[in-house]
């Protein structure tokens, strides 16, 4: 009754009358009138026919909701596609009426998400290089024949290299195969948000069977599944379920599942069910391409030269590279004047500046120095065992492909060395990244230090 007259001052939510939620103390009003004005007529002519016997108890039918079922809608080119989970899909028509009502309620506040799936990154707008040319054939191959494909596809490597892109391009291709088809794309956030939202709710079988009834479950950034074990374990289950239907399942993080900290073993042994490929940051001939794809689409003409001049210098990824070629082409616009390298060097002056100082020798020593835990007095000496020598060639490769002096000078900052014995560096690190992964994993993560 306290309850019920905090409800018709606004000073309660509909949801407390029902479940006993915590009550706010600051005034509120009513999500939804009919509702709320519903579920308090009903209530109230139950206690009035509790207090008095001999009053008539009012008769009150359940209100009659029909339960929404989840949409898979294909996106336009004006607005994405929304694929909404609701924890009152598939509820019963056959319900008692204090049931009926309780679920009319949770109705008012139903769980919702909205997917992207961007129309816009396709297999054919994706520019392929030899950084990425694996992770696009098993793309493909899942797109054109899910299912008897690669289940789970993993695909992992740094921020903004076309992870997500790729992932994009395969829920558009099977769209477009099948029109009617069920294809989720999330991040794993809006996973465990819509998990906690489905227990709140008391609905997380309806959680359950919205996830498991879709063809092809596709969730960027796994690696914020970390630490949350609550999710790991309906996580897991929902996998298992899928894979066993033969539905497809694609899954993207920022570094090989193995590594991931905070993850199950039993999860990072599923991820190794199917194909597990990594994308690698863009090489020199691939930037370079990269921008004249997207000068060309924005209709900007971008001498070769230019796209070349970007590309050495920015080196970190694809995002950049485009946030970059952005800049450049505003300034163009603004200024009026045709796209060349003085321009792009008043455009990019800051972002320049902060490379140049990120990759001067000095720096390239030290981040090697610490990566293999060596002094830097021992990259300069005339120490030549293997802990030593490995890493100090390494840094003169870094600070031939990063920097613009010549072998003479790289050798003069690395104890005096003559030039043949940089060119030599350069030469054995190159045959070492094409035999030997460790070599190939540690130049990649110095890469990206000095370049990000």
């Amino acid at each position: 009754l306290e309850l019920l007259g905090e409800r018709g001052q606004g000073m309660a939510p509909a949801l407390s009358l029902l479940i006993g939620s915590k009550r706010s103390s600051a005034p509120r009003a009513a999500p939804n009138a009919p509702l709320a004005a519903a579920a308090s007529q009903a209530l109230s002519a139950n206690s009035v026919s509790s207090v008095s016997a001999s009053a008539p108890a009012m008769a009150v039918p359940a209100p009659m909701v029909a339960a929404p079922v989840p949409v898979h809608n294909v996106a336009t080119h004006d607005e994405p596609s929304r694929d909404s989970f609701d924890p009152m899909a598939g509820a019963s028509s056959q319900q008692a009426p204090a049931r009926a009502e309780q679920r009319t309620v949770q109705v008012e506040g139903a769980l919702k998400h909205t997917s992207y799936l961007n129309r816009t990154f396709t297999f054919e707008n994706f520019v392929e290089g030899k950084s990425n040319q694996l992770a696009r054939a098993a793309a493909w191959q899942v797109a054109d024949n899910p299912k008897h494909g690669y289940n789970p596809l993993f695909l992992y490597g740094g921020v903004g290299l076309g992870k997500t892109h790729l992932m994009h391009a395969v829920g558009n291709h099977l769209l477009k195969k099948n029109p009617n088809a069920k294809v989720v794309y999330l991040h794993s956030e809006r996973f465990v948000a819509d998990m906690v939202k489905a227990l709140q709710l008391n609905a997380i079988n309806e959680f359950k069977r919205f996830y498991r009834s879709v063809d092809a479950l596709l969730i960027d950034d796994i690696q914020f599944f970390a630490r949350k074990e609550r999710s790991q374990e309906e996580f897991f289950h929902t996998f298992n379920a899928l894979l066993e239907g033969g539905q497809q399942v694609i899954l993207t993080s920022d570094r090989y599942p193995k590594e991931i900290e905070g993850l199950e073993e039993r999860l990072k042994s599923r991820f190794g069910w199917g194909l597990t490929v990594a994308v690698e940051p863009p090489e020199l001939e691939t930037r370079v391409a990269i921008l004249m794809k997207k000068a060309d689409q924005a209709k900007v003409d971008l001498p070769h030269d230019a796209a070349f001049f970007i590309a050495q210098r920015i080196r970190s990824n694809v995002r950049e590279l485009e946030g970059a070629l952005k800049r450049v082409i505003a300034h163009s616009h603004f200024m009026g004047r045709d796209i060349t390298i003085e321009l792009i060097r008043e455009s990019l002056k800051d972002l320049l500046a902060l490379q140049d100082k990120l990759v001067s020798v000095d720096n390239i020593q030290r981040t090697v120095a610490e990566y293999y835990k060596i002094k830097i007095s021992d990259l300069l000496s005339k120490r030549r065992s293997r802990s030593v020598a490995r890493p100090r060639q390494v840094a003169m490769a870094l600070s031939k492909e990063l920097t613009n002096h010549s072998l003479p000078e790289i050798g003069d900052v690395f104890g005096g060395r003559d030039h043949t014995t940089v060119l030599h560096a350069c030469r054995k690190i190159n045959e070492l990244k094409e035999s030997d992964a460790d070599i190939r994993e540690d130049y990649k993560n110095l890469l990206r230090t000095l370049t990000t």
